[in-house]
């Protein structure tokens, strides 16, 4: 395993705690690709947010310290593919015998935008039309490819209250346009390495007997940065305007910290609805490529079949000839798999009537208050106020893929029905409502600090009185004592 991890920041949390023999790492959600972190280096306070843990990096079930112990000629996805084939190459005669399982996570393309200028000199000057003009193209690429049908209706463009393109300066126009550059650049580069991995399996001759799964984890990311809280007492904005430069001549370098925003990411999921962080298909419906010849005998074929990430262990597990070991394994409990094989349309991709979930399996999403439901082609969503209204929406995915038409008020009883699909999916998972959760303690929290006010108040007034009644009883002793008992 190489590359990102983000499943935990503790050892007994890490890769190799979880299985990996062999592992270089990155702990934290993002990070730098060329490995320049300035705002780690003078730290005092203990991090907290993406770096809070017992470290950064790991190399096999040690951390080790990313600024002395890594290449210096570090970029993320070139030093990851780097040691994955090492990590291929150094297997023994025996372990060349067996099957292997390897993960190779790029971190690219996250933020922060950042990749060799002369890569990102092939795509200068491709984006200065903006993000609009941009998802116009993709769309009409989708539709002459068949990926979607000639009449879909897109969603409204992602905006999250930012500027339309054409009321930005000329200046702003450069710098976000400059921005789409180093996320393609970031884009090429990926693609380079895969083609290293893939160049050095056809050379071992495992190419053919290897099944290969190549996805994005989520949709496009078009959230505004600003905000984010990176370190104790930081936002984003203060680690950049402090330790970053990002004048537009610089942007893509090691010392720029850049993302590229709604507008860009929104071009990107064209038709769909949102981006990252939305239970929208914007936000959930990832792109997802597959080869392994054993049983996909045929290339370039596209499936609209619904599938989900929970189908890739089933999967893996179907093709090894392998049982999951549920109810419990090497002496604990482990939970079933939810996900179902794709074996079915791996063997007959060119059948369309194949499904691999019933119109009655449940599918559910939930992430920090968002959440969704899909039974068959109906699909129910909720997003909290500011990405969406903060009730359930209703959608037909079969006529209207771009989430535009809300049928909640025309199909209140199908509404009802989702939603308890969603009750079924919320107990069957044993999930528990963290967005609820994280309300109520904040109205406990503000609760006990105007109780902890009031009681100051009480208190100061209780010492108020106590103070005034003994002055007054002074004060009438004295006059008493001046004027006698008169």
């Amino acid at each position: 395993m190489s590359g990102k991890w983000h499943l935990g920041l503790k050892r007994e949390l890490g890769p190799h705690a979880r299985g990996f023999t062999k592992v270089l790492s990155t702990l934290p959600g993002a990070g730098n690709h060329f490995n320049h972190e300035p705002q780690l280096y003078d730290l005092k306070e203990k991090p907290t947010a993406i770096f809070k843990g017992d470290g950064i990096w790991m190399k096999d079930g040690d951390f080790i310290n990313g600024s002395i112990d890594l290449p210096k000629n570090f970029y993320s996805s070139n030093t990851f593919t780097d040691y994955f084939l090492d990590f291929l190459r150094g297997r023994t005669e025996e372990e060349k015998t067996q099957p292997f399982f390897g993960y190779l996570p790029f971190t690219a393309p996250h933020w922060p935008l950042q990749a060799p200028q002369d890569i990102i000199e092939k795509y200068r000057g491709k984006y200065d039309d903006g993000p609009v003009a941009l998802r116009d193209r993709r769309l009409q690429s989708l539709i002459k490819r068949g990926l979607v049908p000639p009449d879909v209706e897109p969603a409204p463009l992602h905006m999250l209250k930012t500027k339309p393109w054409e009321e930005l300066s000329e200046e702003e126009k450069r710098k976000s346009s400059r921005a789409m550059e180093v996320y393609a650049a970031m884009v090429d580069l990926i693609d380079v390495n895969i083609g290293r991995v893939r160049a050095y399996l056809e050379e071992t001759g495992e190419l053919d007997n290897t099944f290969i799964v190549f996805m994005s984890d989520n949709g496009a990311e078009g959230q505004l940065l600003e905000a984010l809280p990176i370190l104790a007492g930081y936002t984003v904005d203060d680690i950049v305007k402090k330790y970053y430069d990002n004048s537009l001549d610089n942007i893509g370098n090691y010392n720029s910290f850049v993302w590229y925003g709604p507008q860009w990411a929104g071009a990107a999921t064209a038709p769909a609805r949102g981006a990252k962080s939305h239970s929208t298909e914007g936000g959930i419906h990832c792109p997802c490529i597959i080869r392994y010849p054993p049983a996909l005998q045929q290339r370039g074929l596209v499936t609209s079949a619904f599938t989900t990430v929970m189908d890739v262990v089933p999967t893996i597990l179907d093709l090894a000839g392998l049982n999951h070991p549920s109810p419990v394994f090497r002496g604990r409990q482990v939970a079933p798999v939810r996900g179902k094989s794709w074996r079915p349309i791996l063997e007959h991709p060119e059948d369309e009537s194949i499904q691999i979930y019933e119109d009655t399996d449940i599918v559910g999403w939930e992430q920090l208050g968002i959440a969704a439901v899909r039974v068959g082609d109906w699909k129910a969503l909720f997003l909290p106020p500011p990405k969406g209204p903060g009730r359930w929406e209703l959608y037909d995915l079969s006529t209207d893929i771009g989430e535009v038409h809300d049928l909640a008020e025309r199909h209140p009883e199908k509404l009802k029905e989702m939603l308890q699909h969603y009750e079924t999916y919320f107990q069957e998972t044993g999930m528990f409502d963290s967005y609820t959760m994280y309300q109520e303690a904040l109205k406990q929290r503000k609760a006990g600090e105007r109780k902890a006010n009031t009681d100051r108040y009480t208190s100061y007034m209780s010492a108020l009185h106590q103070s005034l009644a003994f002055v007054q009883e002074k004060f009438l002793r004295l006059i008493k004592g001046y004027w006698g008992d008169e």
